[in-house]
């Protein structure tokens, strides 16, 4: 009679476990894992491209540089870490990666001009992932935490 009543509430058991709790936590993970992905599109920020021509030993080519903004000032200047670079030239440096990196970092400085940067477009993209966080908050109270 005892191994009866335990393979009952084994079974009962399983069932609540299977069907109630793990669920409920991998459903729980998910919302965890979207809201990350959510957040680091909202803290993405401001990411643009900035074009220059650079001249060398009467060559020359363009400089595309693709920057992330930092700070604006009030002077018109927008402090930038660069993302990549690369000249339209391959031929004018050879330079690639981290070296190039560097030569841009020498040549252009820390602060660009807002008005030369070619800014993307991402206010769409920020506000769906912004409607999505908030659809997440609403799921993930409504549903698990009471």
């Amino acid at each position: 009679m005892l191994i009866f009543w335990t393979l009952v509430i084994g079974a009962v058991l399983g069932y609540v476990f299977g069907y109630y709790i793990k669920p409920n936590q991998q459903l729980q993970k998910a919302i965890q894992q979207a809201r990350q992905a959510s957040m680091a599109v909202l803290e993405q920020g401001r990411q643009g491209v900035y074009r220059t021509v650079v001249t060398d030993h009467n060559q020359q080519s363009e400089l595309v540089v693709e920057v992330k903004e930092l700070a604006v000032t009030q002077a018109g200047q927008v402090k930038v870490e660069y993302l990549s670079a690369y000249y339209k030239n391959p031929e004018f440096r050879t330079k690639k990666g981290e070296a190039l990196m560097r030569e841009v970092r020498e040549l252009l400085g820390d602060y660009l001009p807002l008005s030369d940067i070619e800014w993307y477009e991402n206010a769409e993209r920020q506000q769906q992932a912004r409607q999505s966080l908030e659809s997440l908050d609403t799921l993930d109270k409504h549903h698990y935490r009471t």
